[in-house]
C-alpha cells in the first residue's frame, strides 16, 4: 500500500486522518511542522504528502515550495490541506505547488478520490521513465 505523508500541527486532525487512512490500508508517516515534514519527505520519499497550510516554523506553502525546487521529492504529489475555503487560499497552494487542494474539515471520500488520481498519475510516470510497462 502506498506511504502517505501527513504534515499537520493539529493533533487531533492528525489523529482523526491517521487513523481513517491506516483503516483504508495505508501507510501512514506523520510530521508536526513545515521543517519536519520537509525532512521527512525527503528520507522517506512517500507516496503522496498531504499538507496543512497552516504550520509553525515553516508554512505549508514554503514547505511544498522547497520540495518542489528539490529534485528527489519534485514529482512527489502534494494535497494542501486547509481550514481556510476561499479561492485565494486555494490559488496561494496550488501557486506554491500543491497538485490538488482540500478544506478541512476533510470530507474523506473526495479526499480519497484526489489521492487514488494522484497516485493513478504518480505511478503512471514511475512506470513510464523506468520504461517499464
Amino acid at each position: 500500500m502506498p506511504n502517505i505523508l501527513i504534515v499537520e500541527d493539529n493533533e487531533m486532525n492528525r489523529d482523526m486522518l491517521s487513523r481513517r487512512l491506516i483503516r483504508k490500508g495505508y501507510e501512514i508517516v506523520l510530521a508536526v511542522d513545515g521543517p519536519e515534514g520537509v525532512a521527512a519527505a525527503r528520507a522517506l520519499q512517500p507516496d503522496l504528502i498531504l499538507m496543512d497550510m497552516s504550520l509553525p516554523g515553516m508554512s505549508g506553502s514554503e514547505a511544498t515550495h522547497l520540495l518542489r525546487t528539490d529534485p528527489a521529492t519534485r514529482q512527489i504529489p502534494i494535497i494542501a490541506l486547509t481550514a481556510h475555503a476561499t479561492e485565494v487560499a486555494q490559488r496561494e497552494a496550488l501557486a506554491a505547488g500543491c497538485d490538488e487542494f482540500e478544506t478541512k474539515p476533510v470530507e474523506l471520500t473526495q479526499l480519497l478520490s484526489k489521492m487514488e488520481t494522484l497516485l493513478g498519475r504518480a505511478s503512471a510516470a514511475h512506470t513510464q521513465a523506468s520504461g517499464t510497462r
